[in-house]
């Protein structure tokens, strides 16, 4: 029987499942809404919806190539305990492979792909109701060079922080990593001061100009004084400007330049940044479990 778009809403608003799961359920119960929530909870993926609200900012980063392509990903738990599972680990390598190989445009696309005949959707599901914990794709970026380029991957901590850089005029994956490590160290937002937004910039300005005046420095000299400002805050957040970390006598650049090489682009992931994150710690966890 036809199964309409209505009838698939209502039944992902009762259960929280995805589109494709609450599809398949309501064509294999004939379109009865009842049975279909009992379809899947029998299958673990209404139990993973229960799981929708907890905080999930755990979990790992991940990256993997392959010739020219390569992809960093963030999968998230709830727990740094499951994210040291091998389950999980195995979860986080076969999504990474997936990507590589489809390159979906965006997380969403991604969890509608398919594996093997199965949803990304009902893969994640699946692993939550056998792992016990709210797992989510956060997000991915996927990179590509040429031949005569390499790419740097480093992940620091087990997979806390994770970066992926794309250098060209090289093929000294050493060399890469380097300004992948120096990435992970000092969290630069950009490549060069080329790449800065105009407005971040005005903004900028007229912070440190009102700080300046605030200061009580003569209006003659403000304008000057922020510009050379400008350029110091210029120098923190783009990697090229940093002085190295290998070598703090020398810029990122300097020392590309010692290789013929330059940095292309560069992808800082790290874990659950910007996310709420529970304030639980071990002990009071612990004793949560036992009481219930």
């Amino acid at each position: 029987m036809a199964i309409s778009a209505k009838l698939v809403k209502e039944l992902r608003e009762k259960t929280g499942a995805g589109m494709m799961d609450c599809k398949k359920a309501l064509i294999e119960t004939d379109g009865d809404l009842d049975k279909a929530v009992d379809y899947l909870r029998e299958n673990g993926i209404a139990k993973a919806a229960k799981k929708a609200d907890r905080i999930a900012a755990e979990g790992a980063v991940y990256i993997t190539s392959e010739g020219n392509e390569a992809v960093i990903v963030e999968i998230n738990s709830e727990t740094d305990f499951v994210a040291r599972n091998e389950a999980f680990q195995t979860l986080v390598k076969n999504i990474a492979s997936h990507i590589l190989a489809t390159k979906p445009a965006d997380v969403e696309t991604l969890y509608n792909s398919e594996i093997d005949g199965e949803s990304v959707t009902s893969v994640m599901n699946n692993a939550v109701a056998t792992i016990g914990e709210k797992l989510s794709i956060r997000r991915f970026t996927v990179e590509t060079k040429t031949d005569n380029d390499a790419f740097g991957q480093y992940m620091h901590m087990g997979g806390r922080i994770g970066v992926l850089t794309v250098v060209e005029g090289t093929t000294d994956e050493e060399i890469a990593k380097d300004v992948a490590m120096h990435a992970a160290a000092l969290n630069p937002k950009y490549v060069s001061r080329e790449d800065v937004d105009q407005s971040e910039l005005d903004h900028e300005r007229e912070v440190l100009r009102q700080q300046a005046l605030n200061e009580g420095k003569p209006e003659k000299i403000v304008d000057k004084m922020v510009e050379g400002r400008v350029r110091k805050f210029l120098e923190e957040i783009c990697i090229v400007d940093q002085p190295f970390v290998k070598d703090s006598d020398q810029t990122v650049q300097q020392y590309l330049n010692t290789k013929n090489a330059s940095l292309r682009s560069f992808v800082r992931y790290e874990l659950g940044e910007g996310m709420e994150k529970r304030e639980e710690n071990f002990a009071d966890e612990v004793l949560g479990q036992v009481k219930k």
